[in-house]
């Protein structure tokens, strides 16, 4: 009876098993055998031939791959603390008693589940240098020279991070809304009764209990941001020459338009790499900051 229901569960676990090996784990396995090897996708699987370490050796002198990688951090540090900062401010005003809260919630939330490719384009409307709604404000205001944004090589990352910003806005706000509704009340009576002021209360109440929530957003948002890809596809395409090429991009074009699938592979275990130190670093001195309440 239960070898019985053992074989049972196994047959309703196979459908996820089968999946989570096809495309999940074989992708995995494979692209880490095709770092250490040369391939053009088009030739069939006889062709990969093995190189060693030539692809990894490679990235070094890639003017192409450093840039990326500084992108990403550039972009990394615009987009994290800026949309982290901005969100706990909009939640903080909107958690007190607020008219019509509710509604802008749902404001904030909903460019988070809009489609980014249709916020892409809107946005590439926006930064449009001389039809685009941004630029006429700022010409209707007295601004001789309103920026070129995503035509101009030190406007482009900038601009693409103002979109992400925008976009990650809502996802935040609404964990650190559910985060300080969580906050015991009677904190706050006695930092009143002891006279604490709105800064002392935030600095030494809400900051602190809200550290557990902060470590969360903020692993989520330096993963996304190293994983950004749509918004720069559709709005750049790594442009002007190579201001927003970020290394999921270039994992792309390498793979799919030189078809050199063994260097994207590379590429794409750097950045696994990057993406676990620095996650690996937060979980190590997370007990110095986080305070679990």
């Amino acid at each position: 009876m239960h070898r019985k229901e053992h074989v049972v569960g196994y047959l309703f676990l196979a459908p996820s098993l089968i999946g989570f090996a096809v495309f999940l784990l074989f992708p995995i396995v494979f692209s880490f055998v095709l770092a250490f090897s040369e391939w053009d996708l088009v030739s069939g699987l006889k062709a990969i031939t093995f190189i060693g370490l030539n692809n990894f050796s490679e990235m070094w002198s890639d003017e192409w791959f450093r840039v990326s990688l500084k992108n990403n951090f550039i972009l990394t540090a615009l987009v994290v603390p800026i949309t982290m900062i901005v969100s706990l401010a909009i939640a903080i005003v909107l958690n007190d008693k607020v008219y019509g809260k509710n509604m802008l919630r749902l404001v904030y939330f909903m460019p988070y589940i809009t489609t980014i490719v249709a916020a892409a384009v809107v946005w590439m409307a926006l930064y449009h240098p001389s039809q685009g709604p941004i630029n006429q404000l700022l010409l209707s205001l007295g601004v001789d020279n309103p920026p070129k944004w995503l035509a101009s090589p030190t406007m482009a990352l900038p601009s693409i991070a103002i979109m992400m910003i925008w976009a990650g806005i809502g996802f935040d706000l609404i964990v650190y809304m559910a985060a300080l509704q969580g906050i015991p009340k009677h904190l706050y009576e006695a930092a009143d009764l002891d006279g604490a002021t709105g800064l002392r209360r935030f600095f030494h109440i809400t900051l602190p209990m809200l550290s557990p929530t902060t470590f969360f957003l903020f692993i989520t948002r330096i993963i996304h941001s190293f994983e950004v890809f749509t918004p720069i596809n559709i709005m750049t395409e790594g442009g002007p020459g190579d201001a927003t090429s970020v290394l999921v991009y270039q994992i792309y074009k390498v793979s799919f338009a030189f078809y050199r699938l063994g260097y994207g592979s590379a590429i794409a275990w750097v950045l696994f790499v990057i993406i676990f130190i620095i996650t690996l670093i937060q979980w190590k001195y997370q007990n110095k900051w986080v305070t679990y309440n």
